[in-house]
């Protein structure tokens, strides 16, 4: 008789701190890697261009790779979160954590199978049971954003963006970035 071990939070506070990214989704420990340092770019940019069209707006925040503790067996660390006023008051906790969806998450691809796998099936199920309203998948090595919205409770994917469009959201009023621009690095 086989028994499948079933990670927590609990577990994720007990891991080394050995440089490696420890993620929970529905009970499953997930570890990656440090990330290319044209992934972080590529994060960077993009939390650049929403916090300064956030500078403007001021309805909400931009996060670089928060904790989203969602619940005891969905524990993760998203690239970067847009998060608005509204939210923000009863979604970030004492201990610097989200404990409910940002309207935003955007996950910027790692090479590899596991990587994607865990970024575009996983991360997008969990996204999406859990009311995230907007799930961007970013691949900085083919230079693509592939944009999901929430439709009938659930994420679906309705546009995938190449270096000459332009990215926006009904979900950020007046944002607008060119897609090429977040791959200048």
């Amino acid at each position: 008789m086989s028994s499948t071990t079933r990670w927590t939070s609990a577990d994720l506070e007990r891991m080394p701190n050995d440089g490696n990214r420890y993620e929970i989704i529905d009970g499953e420990l997930y570890m990656s890697k440090q990330p290319h340092a044209n992934h972080q770019d590529v994060c960077a940019e993009i939390l650049g261009e929403l916090r300064d069209w956030n500078k403007k707006k001021g309805l909400g925040k931009a996060y670089f790779a928060p904790g989203l503790i969602l619940a005891e067996d969905d524990d993760v660390a998203p690239d970067v979160v847009w998060v608005s006023n509204e939210r923000l008051g009863t979604a970030l906790k004492s201990d610097g954590k989200f404990h409910d969806t940002p309207e935003l998450v955007v996950e910027v691809l790692s090479p590899g199978s596991v990587n994607e796998r865990r970024d575009c099936d996983a991360k997008l199920q969990l996204y999406s049971r859990r009311g995230v309203s907007e799930y961007w998948i970013v691949n900085w090595q083919e230079r693509w954003i592939e944009v999901y919205r929430q439709d009938q409770a659930q994420l679906r994917l309705v546009n995938r963006l190449v270096e000459s469009d332009t990215l926006e959201s009904p979900l950020l009023p007046g944002f607008a970035c060119s897609v090429a621009a977040l791959f200048e690095t």
